[in-house]
C-alpha cells in the first residue's frame, strides 16, 4: 500500500485560528458557514461583531454567540496531529487554576489523565485493549443508553407561540428530561412546523432568550424563577 507524508506545515492553514494564527484550542464552529476559531478568540470577537471573522457571513443579528459550538471532531484532529500540544495545552490550564487557588475541574484532570496514558503506551508499545474488551464496554454502554433518559429528572413545559409569523404546536405541553436543552427543543419545533431551519426560532423564558445550550434543568433553577410562570413562549426571529 502506497502511503505519503505530508508536512504539518502544508495542513496549518486548515487546524490554526484565523484570529490568534495559533492552533486551534476548545475548537468553536459557526454553525451558519462551520468556519472554525478557537473558544476565546471566537467570543472575545463576537463582543463586537456579529459576523464571522473568516467570510464576514451575518451569524445573528443580536444574539451570535448562540449560534457557535464546541467542535470536538476538531479539536481531536488538531491534539493527533500536533505533537505535545494537548499536554502543553492541560498544563496550562491546571498551572492557571493553581495561580488562582481553584480546584481543577474534573475534565481537565480526565483529559489529562487520558493523554498521558495514551503517550505512555504508545512510547512502551502497548497495544489497546482487545476486541473482547471493547465489545463488552460497547454492551455496557449500550444498556446504559437503553433507557432513552426516562430514569433523568423529568421536567414538564409549555411551548406557547408569540409570533403571528408562526402556527402554535397542536400539543403544546411536553415532559422530557432536565438534561435536555435549548437546542433538542429548537430541533423539536422545527420538525413539528416544518420549518427549513431551527435556526429561524428564538425560545425565550420570562421574556428573555434562552442559550441554546442551556439544559431545561438550568433553565429551572435561572429563569423560573415564580412557579406561576412555568411556560417557554417560542417566537421566530424572522
Amino acid at each position: 500500500m502506497l502511503t505519503r507524508k505530508i508536512k504539518l506545515w502544508d495542513i496549518n492553514a486548515h487546524i490554526t485560528c484565523r484570529l490568534c494564527s495559533g492552533y486551534l484550542i476548545d475548537a468553536t464552529t459557526v454553525t451558519e458557514c462551520l468556519h472554525t476559531f478557537c473558544r476565546s478568540c471566537l467570543v472575545k470577537y463576537l463582543e463586537e461583531n456579529n459576523t464571522c471573522p473568516t467570510c464576514r457571513i451575518v451569524i445573528h443579528q443580536s444574539h451570535p454567540l448562540q449560534y457557535i459550538g464546541h467542535d470536538r471532531t476538531m479539536q481531536d484532529i488538531v491534539y493527533k496531529l500536533v505533537p505535545g500540544l494537548q499536554e502543553a495545552e492541560m498544563r496550562k490550564q491546571r498551572e492557571f487554576y493553581h495561580k488562582l487557588g481553584m480546584e481543577v475541574p474534573g475534565d481537565i484532570k480526565g483529559e489529562t489523565c487520558s493523554a498521558k496514558q495514551h503517550l505512555d503506551a504508545h512510547r512502551n508499545g502497548e497495544t489497546k485493549a482487545d476486541d473482547s474488551s471493547n465489545k463488552d464496554a460497547s454492551e455496557e454502554k449500550q444498556e446504559e443508553d437503553s433507557d432513552y433518559h426516562r430514569s433523568d429528572e423529568q421536567v414538564s413545559i409549555c411551548l406557547e407561540c408569540n409570533s403571528s409569523k408562526l402556527r402554535g404546536l397542536k400539543r403544546k405541553w411536553i415532559r422530557c428530561s432536565a438534561q435536555a436543552t435549548v437546542l433538542h427543543l429548537k430541533k423539536f419545533i422545527a420538525k413539528k412546523l416544518n420549518l427549513s431551519s431551527f435556526n429561524e426560532l428564538d425560545i425565550l423564558c420570562n421574556e428573555e432568550i434562552l442559550g441554546k445550550d442551556h439544559t431545561l434543568k438550568f433553565v429551572v433553577v435561572t429563569r423560573w424563577r415564580f412557579k406561576f410562570r412555568n411556560s417557554d413562549p417560542v417566537t421566530g426571529s424572522l
